[in-house]
């Protein structure tokens, strides 16, 4: 059975890098899109480009706002035939630096979209799965969900949670038809590491890797997957390392400070942005 074709798969924060590439990649297997955004110019952008490559409509979203959701998601079911296959939360922000630095916003930010909205469309979309006895949610994590750095904090505690969520959630739902997958990303070319310089060692991935990877557990379904695919191993073998080793390990790669040093200024727009990223920014003149 095709997961993907004829299906109405729901993509939030998909107006630009990876859940845009997801979008693109599903439309191609001939799915259903609907994207959602809380950046309307720019979703409504994303629609344009998308909408010669198949079925796709965008929504106004704001993840953090529970009524939002849940009115972007009944807008969803409305363009896909009244039900709603795949919830892909990709929606997500990074705000880095020194903790000591980081303001009550970007806190609030980080966890509100990070987590909560995470949390938020599970709940929404998970009693139709349920009684349908089919459904597949995909919530986008990190490896940071796995392996925290200096520099990440914040954000670091918003992907383990997603990441413990997840699994949990898949063991709870299997018996009910539904699948839960968390996807945990390295460091991906986007925004989200603007102003930052990973060493060689960190070489960063494409969102086209990531949208790839999605397809890939859509066809085969499981409960996580990284990108790169050794990732994972990776990050359980330096869970497993002593203080020193794992401290040692971050200097090796660079992971000790490329959240720490960095250029400001090229990251200056998109920090504003992730320190303030709830509510939807209507038309801009």
């Amino acid at each position: 059975m095709d997961n993907i074709r004829g299906k109405t798969i729901v993509i939030t924060g998909a107006a630009r890098g990876i859940g845009y590439a997801t979008a693109k990649a599903l439309l191609g297997r001939g799915a259903r899109v609907v994207i959602g955004d809380r950046d309307v110019d720019v979703l409504e952008s994303a629609v344009a480009g998308l909408s010669s490559l198949g079925s796709v409509s965008g929504h106004p979203l704001d993840v953090a706002d529970r009524e939002s959701f849940a009115a972007f998601l009944d807008k969803a079911r409305a363009d896909g035939g009244g039900h709603i296959d795949v919830l892909i939360n990709n929606a997500g922000v990074m705000p880095v630096g020194p903790f000591l630095e980081q303001t009550a916003q970007a806190i609030r930010s980080s966890i509100e979209v990070n987590f909560y909205g995470v949390l938020t469309g599970c709940q929404l979309v998970l009693p139709e799965m349920v009684k349908r006895r089919s459904g597949h949610i995909i919530n986008i994590a990190s490896l940071a969900g796995m392996v925290a750095v200096p520099g990440q904090i914040v954000y670091a505690g918003t992907k383990f949670a997603v990441v413990g969520l997840s699994t949990a959630m898949a063991d709870e739902f299997a018996p009910h038809g539904v699948k839960v997958t968390a996807v945990l990303p390295t460091f991906t070319n986007t925004e989200l590491i603007s102003g930052t310089s990973p060493s060689p060692a960190q070489k960063p991935v494409e969102p086209t890797d990531i949208a790839a990877a999605i397809v890939k557990v859509l066809d085969k379904p499981k409960t996580q997957v990284s990108v790169p695919g050794n990732g994972r191993i990776i990050a359980i073998v330096a869970q497993l390392l002593s203080d020193r080793g794992r401290r040692w390990l971050n200097k090796k790669m660079g992971n000790d400070t490329v959240f720490l040093n960095f250029d400001t200024t090229a990251r200056r727009a998109y920090e504003d942005r992730a320190q303030h990223a709830t509510g939807v920014v209507e038309h801009q003149d």
